[in-house]
């Protein structure tokens, strides 16, 4: 039996009662008291996630960004030092091979945070189709990271920190900040749909961070939260899930995100063709969401049926959303089916229960 990797934070885990899960290789927290009120903490006041577990690589070199530029599905023309962008690795068939981000940290040097199941895959795959393989370096054995998210976000990491949090606007972020003697690269993105940070720091530095940050926090009644809660608000926010939402039989147009996919760039990239041909043609299957008419929780792989009883796709993610107090879920089906108010049947154990389609995220931050 393989043995499951730790992150820098792991001993500080049972300290403070965490209950720890198999998570893709990982022994990483799913809880530290309970689902529902880590997921409060964080839309109420704030919330603290060890995610160290993630991947990081850097691209650097004179040929960074056109290499980056024939791979991604996003314009790398969108960058500039000090600003993220969400974008897609696809095959060529216009399947989804992962999400990232890509921090433009200096003129052609980049930094690539991807996610920790697909680490291994998305750097060999970066090699295969660079001309030059030193442009890319694993870092992920380096780097720590930390996400603050919540509406006291802000306040809370500001105390530790030795400059103006306030001017980093979202998707943008600041490198060498000083973070309780930590020298830190500060975020504003993160995965719930609350604002936040997400912090890069050195794995040896980030236990030192971490009980700052839990310190700093006392008095707004910051949590520590766990894998668990950042599922449930991810997916009221409609942020997808490898795995679940995007995955390789899964194009982005599929799963509603045509935003980070620049068909009009001129550069080509890898599944461009493909891409642009299912969105000539119409893609046959989306994302839809759904609440449930009748009791019962919408859960990953379930049936979605229509009135005759025909299967026309299957559930990606479903919970009682704890914001909303309601049965809800992802579902990825035939397009006609999609428009709102559409009345659907999810198959739950040996019970077909009504559902209907509903605008999506489930929750926005007011």
């Amino acid at each position: 039996m393989t043995e499951l990797k730790r992150t820098s934070l792991f001993p500080l885990y049972k300290e403070i009662g965490a209950k720890t899960v198999d998570f893709g290789g990982w022994e990483l927290p799913v809880q530290f008291t309970s689902i529902k009120e880590e997921h409060r903490a964080v839309r109420e006041k704030a919330g603290l996630f060890d995610v160290s577990h993630m991947g990081e690589a850097e691209v650097k070199g004179r040929d960074a960004y056109d290499f980056l530029q024939s791979i991604i599905t996003n314009d790398m023309a969108k960058l500039e030092p000090g600003k993220a962008l969400y974008t897609l690795l696809c095959y060529e068939n216009g399947g989804t091979l992962d999400d990232l981000l890509i921090y433009q940290l200096d003129v052609d040097h980049y930094l690539l945070v991807l996610n920790a199941a697909n680490t291994k895959k998305d750097i060999d795959w970066l090699k295969k189709h660079a001309r030059d393989e030193e442009l890319i370096k694993d870092m992920s054995s380096y780097y720590a990271q930390l996400a603050v998210q919540g509406p006291k976000a802000e306040q809370i990491v500001q105390k530790l920190a030795n400059e103006d949090l306030s001017n980093i606007g979202f998707f943008r972020f600041r490198k060498n900040v000083d973070l309780n003697g930590v020298n830190a690269l500060v975020s504003r993105t993160g995965y719930t749909g609350e604002d936040g940070f997400e912090i890069y720091c050195s794995a040896e530095k980030a236990p030192s961070l971490w009980k700052a940050i839990l310190k700093a926090g006392e008095s707004e009644g910051i949590a520590p939260c766990g894998l668990g809660a950042r599922d449930t608000l991810r997916f009221e926010a409609r942020l997808p899930l490898y795995g679940q939402e995007i995955d390789e039989t899964i194009s982005p147009l599929e799963a509603g995100l045509g935003f980070a996919v620049k068909l009009q760039k001129d550069s080509d990239f890898v599944g461009k063709e493909a891409l642009k041909k299912e969105k000539e043609s119409g893609v046959k299957r989306k994302m839809a969401g759904v609440e449930m008419l009748e009791k019962g929780i919408p859960r990953t792989g379930y049936e979605v049926l229509n009135e005759k009883g025909d299967i026309i796709g299957r559930v990606t993610s479903g919970t009682q959303s704890p914001t909303l107090g309601k049965n809800i879920g992802l579902v990825l089906i035939q397009t006609p089916y999609t428009k709102l108010d559409t009345e659907l049947y999810i198959k739950i154990r040996k019970k077909t229960l009504k559902a209907v389609v509903i605008s999506t995220p489930f929750y926005k931050k007011a």
